[in-house]
């Protein structure tokens, strides 16, 4: 009994040194590390830019108040933005999606109905996304590419269900927050001093006082040097990653 418990105390912190070994040579592994982050869907936040473009966006899920006064801003400036609008939306203000697509912006989902993606099944999540894309396309002629989630709510199901359907998901790293009813002055800071290179820029279409904040942001973004892109423009096409920030960058 002497020696087999002596034995075990000298076995056992070898089969332990031995198994930390074996987890630090599987975790230092380059393919290793791949698989590990590759389980996990990330949506595009930002982009990697190396020159000053940014894309505002604009999401479009119930009130129509502004959109014809954003058209107008907009085409002062001659910028084209991406406007992320509802099924519902799209079918209730048909002609309003008509003038954002004559007008140069590009259309694009945010689901059919407005719901908590998180809450449905992929085959929901896939029959949600067909549907505001076949009511976009019934007025643009254009089916959506890109999809942002409801409340900006997501999970690897969400995420892997759009991806499956040859759609890429879409976030944002400086949010107005003009759905908080901020004063013009506020909503303009709030861009200003948060905006970067490859940004992608959140609003509303019904926001009550972005109209009043866009066009001192525009001017501003304008001063600073900046151009202006719709998404599907800023994105990268080929040779990228989603790094765990969310932002898109160019292969190595």
């Amino acid at each position: 009994m002497g020696i087999l418990a002596s034995r075990s105390k000298t076995l056992l912190p070898l089969l332990a040194a031995a198994l930390i070994f074996t987890v630090w040579a599987l975790v230092a592994k380059p393919g290793f590390i791949a698989v590990m982050a590759g389980e996990r869907q990330i949506p595009i936040y930002s982009v990697k830019r190396e020159y000053r473009v940014v894309s505002l966006t604009f999401d479009a899920a119930w009130g129509n108040e502004d959109t014809e006064a954003l058209i107008g801003i907009l085409g002062r400036y001659n910028i084209k933005a991406t406007f992320f609008v509802v099924g519902d939306w799209a079918r209730k203000y048909p002609e309003s999606v008509r003038q954002l697509s004559d007008a140069g912006h590009e259309i694009m989902s945010h689901s059919d109905r407005h719901e908590h993606m998180t809450r449905l099944s992929p085959s929901q999540i896939s029959a949600d996304l067909k549907a505001c894309n076949d009511a976009v396309e019934a007025v643009t002629g254009v089916r959506p590419a890109l999809f942002r989630c409801p409340y900006g709510e997501y999970d690897d199901n969400v995420v892997r269900a759009a991806r499956d359907m040859g759609m890429e998901v879409i976030q944002w790293d400086v949010d107005s927050l003009d759905w908080m009813d901020k004063t013009a002055a506020q909503i303009q800071e709030r861009v200003l001093g948060g905006v970067g290179p490859g940004s992608i820029v959140l609003f509303h279409n019904a926001a009550k006082h972005t109209p009043e904040a866009l066009e001192g942001i525009i001017t501003g973004l304008m001063r600073e040097g900046y151009s202006f892109a719709r998404v599907s423009e800023l994105l990268l096409t080929e040779n990228y990653s989603i790094d765990n920030s969310g932002m898109q960058i160019p292969a190595r």
